[in-house]
């Protein structure tokens, strides 16, 4: 059939066009007018009539427009009046059931971004805005599913940061976090909390809520809110709640650990500890353990332990009267004592990392365990000592299907640590296992040289990479746990199997190896040794004889220790003091090990450190080297000492007193003379004190003050020196000593005055016992006087000796200066001769005077004239020279004897004759230079 073509002309073409289209064109613009033009007043006045069949269709139509209206985002002016509506829809609702869609329309609304006019309308509606949000939460009470899962959707599409596709004109949208922040101030997290109370039974209802929280506990201000609405304990009553799906124990678990991350956590596990949580958190416990095969069920497993071992850690929480505890500490141990229990009937580990993970946490629910006193029956009738002894043994390669070796070494750390808490508690399982033996056996293959190298990648392994410190470290700490207890049975026992040589070896083993590389773990096992070597040896002479010989050898180079390391902050501070006292419990009382220690100059060493003045050293050295002036041999060495500056022991302890009494406020004058005569000795704190009726057997102010500070030591340190003959002592050090000889005389004084004023307190004493107490407090005061008195004579005396010693120095300086000016006067004098010929021949003059004055005045018969002239001589007047020729006697007084002569000596000559004109040249080296030469 032919196609009918018919030509219409433009124009009307365009007509009929415009005709087609211009009735929908209409209807939208007077649709876009009416959603323009809604009235939100008029909807609220509208919804508020009495209700009517035509009266709903218009109030559902008016619904409908709103929604349209703001379908890209409620502004903020709007929202008050839009919650308003919702409110009103809610309560038709009761009776009619055609206002849920709208309503959740309106909900869903609320979920979109709100739209702001400026950027102060979202501080300017703030308040408006968190109220209305509030609203959503309590909008909850609607006995309607789908609104209840619509509120919680919108509260969740908070956190979404998309933007809608279409923007109202003029508007733009709010911040990403204002919704949150609204929220937080409006309270919506407590809210949905307690309603869900109203969706216990309804499990979908309930998982939504649960997403809200969920989302909403990420926030720390959320969480206190949740907290006030008793979040955690609700939360734990429906961990163990029906759902195939498994959301509603991963939910739960999730806003638990919020809860304890952004809360405090003693209110959280507070909140969980009633016996209804506990065993809920049993249950569901149990039920992953046994049936989660899944990898997100076993990490929810171990999320759950990690809470269970929070209650634990509490003591108001039922674990025990639950049955909690006993599980936890079967499942911790039943792998290594494989004695079979009905509570772990048919369960396998795996050696997966989830497992591992259950492993670990489970020993630390033990550690958790051992520090609660009820908990101790259950770790003893469960075999925990037998299990955790398992893993002290050297580590064995491990097998296919097995830990890998990380793996079991950090079991092994923490297996170890564990015991350390555990074996004080278990003392008669900790021997009747042969603990003792193990650990030794175990500390002799960690010093050997077996080859192995730790991973050092756990907490217990730091420091034990490529080497066997960790294994050491925790196994010493177990030693220490067990020893400290001081029970004779358990030191006996190692004592019996040698541990105080082993110990000695691997101190010298830690020892040589911090030569090699110091850090805190190697520092940290020598001083656990020197503990157990002090605990060991302390009140027992005979191992302290074992300990004599190696052990001196081995503290020395400790007490040597280069006072600059006790501030390295790496424990040298410990090991010092651990060495100190290793000294005193292990030497003093031996008289072998005494005088080993003084040969080795040990008493040197001491003084040398106690010179450092160090206020936590002190006390400890001055007490060492007072036990040690029992043996008679250490006097001498403490005399001999000798400090920086030549300083003597003497000097030193009367520096410390004086530097004792300075911290206690003790009064003194510039001089270092007693102020107050009654109490001579008494510190500042120490006179503050008020006077307490006290019972006879309690000790008083005064008598407890002698513990506290180091000048009872001192005094009698220098009681077993003598007050006399001490050598190095300064005029303000003899002030000084003058109190300290007195210190006992003083303390029994202020022990009288405490006494008198207790009394005073009381009663009113008796005439007599009266004049008593005053003679007693008048010979103390007496006392101080005396002190006082001879002070003030030993400053005036050394004040009367400064003075004669600077006359004496006065008196030095002008001789000196005397000499000088003579020297230069002579040598002024020679210049003088040496560029004046006049002065010259009056000075040969004046020689020649002299000369001629000194001959004797009656003249010699034939005697020989020597002339003073030097012939040939080119010089003018200086000394001699040391060289003299002396000719022989002349010829014609041969044979007359020389002492009818003036050349006759004091000693008369053994040959009277001598050989002709022999020349002899004599040196003579007391001759002065400024002597006549002589022909």
């Amino acid at each position: 059939m032919p196609i009918r073509c018919t030509c219409i002309p433009i124009g009307a073409a365009v007509l009929a066009a415009e005709r087609c289209h211009s009735k929908p064109r209409d209807e939208k613009y007077e649709q876009d007018t009416q959603l323009r033009s809604v009235d939100l007043n008029h909807v609220i006045k509208l919804l508020e009539d009495s209700d009517s069949k035509d009266l709903e269709k218009e109030q559902l139509k008016t619904l409908k427009k709103v929604v349209k209206r703001f379908e890209n985002g409620l502004p903020l002016k709007d929202l008050a009046q839009v919650i308003e509506i919702l409110n009103l829809c809610a309560e038709k609702m009761n009776e009619q059931e055609a206002f849920t869609e709208p309503l959740c329309e309106l909900i869903k609304l609320c979920g979109l971004p709100f739209q702001k006019k400026k950027l102060s309308d979202e501080v300017s509606y703030s308040v408006a805005v968190s109220k209305s949000i509030a609203q959503l939460g309590y909008l909850m009470r609607v006995p309607s599913s789908q609104v209840r899962i619509q509120i919680c959707k919108c509260v969740v599409s908070f956190y979404n940061t998309e933007l809608p596709r279409k923007m109202l004109s003029g508007y733009q949208p709010t911040s990403a976090n204002y919704k949150i922040q609204m929220a937080e101030l409006g309270g919506l997290a407590e809210t949905l909390i307690l309603s869900l109370a109203l969706v216990e039974n309804q499990l979908t209802e309930k998982l939504w809520v649960l997403k809200a929280l969920q989302h909403l506990s990420s926030s720390g201000v959320n969480c206190r809110l949740m907290m006030k609405a008793q979040a955690a304990s609700r939360l734990c009553l429906y961990l163990n709640g029906v759902d195939p799906s498994g959301q509603l124990v991963f939910r739960s678990s999730e806003i638990l650990w919020n809860l304890l991350e952004n809360t405090s956590k003693e209110e959280v596990v507070n909140q969980l500890s009633s016996l209804e949580c506990v065993h809920a958190l049993k249950e569901v416990f149990v039920d992953l353990l046994m049936h989660g095969f899944r990898h997100y069920d076993r990490q929810l497993r171990n999320d759950l332990l990690v809470i269970a071992t929070l209650l634990a850690e509490n003591p108001a929480a039922p674990m025990i009267e639950s049955g909690f505890a006993k599980l936890l500490i079967v499942l911790a141990t039943f792998t290594e004592v494989k004695i079979p229990n009905p509570l772990v009937k048919d369960l396998k580990l795996t050696y997966s990392y989830e497992d591992f993970e259950l492993k670990k946490l489970l020993f630390n629910v033990i550690g958790v365990l051992s520090k609660d006193p009820c908990a101790v029956q259950l770790l003893s009738e469960n075999d925990v000592m037998p299990a955790l002894l398992y893993y002290v043994k050297p580590n064995q390669k491990p097998g296919f299907h097995d830990w890998s070796a990380a793996q079991y070494e950090e079991l092994q750390l923490h297996a170890i640590a564990i015991l350390a808490s555990v074996a004080p508690l278990l003392v008669d399982k900790y021997l009747s296992c042969q603990a003792n033996t193990l650990l030794l056996v175990f500390l002799e293959w960690c010093i050997g040289q077996d080859p192995f190298f730790g991973h050092g990648n756990s907490f217990h392994g730091t420091g034990g990479r490529g080497n066997k410190l960790a294994q050491m470290r925790y196994s010493l700490r177990v030693l220490r746990s067990v020893v400290s207890l001081y029970d004779d049975a358990v030191n006996l026992n190692l004592c019996d199997q040698g541990a105080i040589s082993q110990l000695l070896d691997v101190l010298k083993y830690a020892a040589h190896k911090s030569k090699e590389k110091e850090d805190a773990i190697l520092l940290e096992i020598q001083a656990d040794i020197l503990f157990l070597l002090s605990a060991l040896c302390e009140n027992d002479l005979h191992r302290k004889v074992f300990f004599s010989y190696e052990g001196v050898d081995i503290l020395i180079p400790f007490i040597q220790m280069d006072p600059k390391k006790l501030y390295s902050g790496l424990g040298h501070n410990c090991l010092l003091f651990s060495a100190l006292d290793c000294l005193w419990s292990c030497v003093i009382g031996c008289y072998i090990a005494e005088d080993y220690f003084l040969e080795k100059q040990g008493i040197f060493l001491l003084l040398d450190l106690l010179a450092l003045k160090q206020k936590n050293l002190c006390n400890i050295i001055l007490g060492i080297l007072v036990e040690f002036c029992d043996n008679p041999k250490t006097t001498s060495h403490i005399s001999t000492w000798r400090g920086e500056k030549d300083q003597t022991a003497a000097n030193l302890l009367i520096q410390l007193w004086r530097q004792e009494e300075l911290e206690l406020g003790v009064k003194r004058d510039r001089y270092g003379r007693i102020v107050d005569m009654k109490r001579p000795i008494a510190g500042s704190f120490q006179k503050q004190q008020e006077v307490i009726p006290m019972p006879a057997n309690c000790p008083s102010f005064a008598i407890m003050e002698i513990s506290e500070n180091v000048r009872a030591k001192l005094y009698s340190l220098l009681c077993k020196l003598g007050f006399e003959n001490l050598p190095g002592l300064s005029a303000k050090d003899f002030v000084t000593l003058a109190i300290i000889r007195r210190y006992i005389d003083f303390k029994v004084g202020e022990v009288w005055c405490e006494l008198c004023a207790e009394l005073k307190e009381e009663f009113r004493p008796v005439a007599s016992d009266e004049e008593a107490l005053k003679v007693i407090s008048e010979i103390s005061e007496d006392t101080g006087r005396m002190i006082a008195a001879l002070q003030t004579e030993v400053l005036e005396s050394q004040h009367h000796q400064e003075i004669q010693e600077e006359e004496k120095t006065y008196t030095k300086i002008q001789a000196t200066r005397k000499q000088r000016e003579m020297v230069n006067k002579s040598w002024e004098n020679f210049l003088t001769r040496t560029s004046n010929y006049e002065a010259l021949k009056k000075a040969k003059r004046l020689q020649e005077k002299s000369i001629e004055a000194s001959r004797s005045k009656s003249k010699t018969q034939n005697g020989a004239v020597h002339s003073t002239d030097i012939k040939g001589l080119g010089t003018t007047l200086i000394g001699s020279g040391r060289l003299v020729t002396v000719e022989s006697t002349p010829p014609q007084l041969i044979g007359i004897p020389l002492a009818v002569t003036d050349l006759a000596l004091r000693k008369p000559s053994v040959c009277e004759g001598a050989l002709k004109k022999i020349k002899r040249v004599k040196t003579l080296d007391s001759v002065k230079k400024d002597s006549v030469p002589v022909e």
